[in-house]
């Protein structure tokens, strides 16, 4: 018989939640994908590389010239050179580049602080390496309490993982923030890994403030973003993976036999479409606009919220409305009045009290209307 390395994980959420939207023909704003289609130019370079006969294996760390556009990208973006041959590697979107950088850090016993509310994937590819998660509870706005960081930091922590633009509630991280991180760095001897993926989706001219702008921070760590986040490419699964060489070797270690190597007409293509700028460096207004529509359609209603600062999505506080935990409101809503969230209760490691959901508005402007107009008789 199999043991499980995992006997209390079950189905993810957004799998559950987007089932049950099918089923009840519902909106789906749960899980986090655009209803709307990327770029005619960029479905057109694909076609192109795949006419030219490259639709065969690309090299395992990834295509020579989309690592060299990541460079070119990110040190112009946050100042911060990585060599496209020794420290970047294309992976199977973010989740295989997360899942690949913490199954190398992690040895059993090695403890690995988190973020609550944190992405699904975090704790169990912990568990899965025979680590210890340390899970840390924000503060009421959700901003790191590094006060408890303070506390639970010592020798047995390897891995701090931290994400901004933070999934699910939409907050960034500071330059305190970065600077508390530096100082931590100076004392302790964890990896980091930032999980960046919608490092191009901040609102209310916020900056996202990459760990690659930090010249301390950037030796200690892997940084990882997402190709599909940025270009409405979700189901094309491509991200990628930056750190100092040292670190990449062991990366590539592992990756050449989870994967080997990524798509190769779309890694072309997108080596090809980050020569424009246009389109990520635009991204803000295009959220934050659709942001901006969605928040409008709800004013007045008795949700309350505080609007996100960055990712497509925004938290609702439904407290003012049912006392039904987070999850049957979300079935109730999905069922009964044919809009699907997101519970946040999955987002934490125990028990979870609150009357927050998570709604996804990377949706077509009449969608985010219709969605409002449920919304507002609840």
């Amino acid at each position: 018989m199999i043991k499980s390395k995992l006997p209390a994980t079950g189905t993810s959420i957004f799998a559950v939640m987007s089932k049950m939207a099918n089923e009840s023909n519902a909106l789906n704003l749960s899980q986090g994908f655009p209803d709307f289609n990327c770029s005619d130019q960029l479905i057109d370079l694909v076609h192109s590389f795949q006419r030219k006969g490259l639709n065969q294996y690309a090299p395992m760390p990834g295509v020579p010239a989309l690592l060299e556009q990541i460079s070119i990208k990110t040190k112009k973006l946050y100042g911060k050179y990585y060599d496209p041959q020794k420290e970047i590697v294309v992976t199977s979107g973010a989740t295989e580049a997360l899942y690949t950088a913490i199954s190398v850090v992690i040895n059993k016993g090695d403890e690995a602080i988190i973020f609550e509310p944190a992405y699904d994937l975090y704790a169990p590819a912990v568990t899965a390496s025979g680590g210890i998660p340390v899970f840390i509870k924000p503060r009421s706005d959700y901003s790191i309490d590094w006060e408890e960081v303070e506390r639970r930091i010592n020798a047995n922590v390897k891995l701090i993982i931290i994400n901004s633009p933070h999934n699910p509630t939409g907050k960034l991280v500071t330059r305190d923030d970065i600077l508390t991180l530096e100082n931590l760095a100076k004392r302790f001897s964890f990896i980091l890994i930032s999980d960046e993926v919608y490092e191009h989706i901040t609102f209310d001219s916020r900056p996202h403030l990459s760990i690659s702008s930090s010249e301390l921070l950037s030796e200690r760590s892997f940084v990882i973003s997402s190709f599909g986040k940025t270009f409405h490419t979700t189901g094309w699964k491509v991200g990628y993976c930056a750190a100092p060489e040292v670190m990449m070797n062991e990366f590539k270690k592992l990756h050449q036999f989870v994967v080997f190597a990524v798509n190769t007409p779309v890694q072309h293509a997108y080596a090809e479409y980050l020569k424009n700028e246009e389109h990520y460096l635009s991204l803000n207004k295009f959220y934050q606009d659709k942001r901006d529509i969605f928040l409008n359609e709800i004013g007045g209603s008795n949700f309350g919220f505080v609007p996100s600062e960055g990712t497509y999505f925004q938290l609702l506080d439904y407290s003012g409305i049912s006392d039904l935990d987070d999850m049957s409101f979300c079935e109730y809503i999905t069922r009964k009045k044919g809009i699907a969230a997101i519970p946040l209760s999955p987002f934490y490691s125990g028990e979870y009290k609150e009357r927050i959901i998570r709604i996804c508005f990377a949706k077509n402007d009449d969608v985010l209307v219709k969605a409002g107009s449920i919304l507002k008789t609840l």
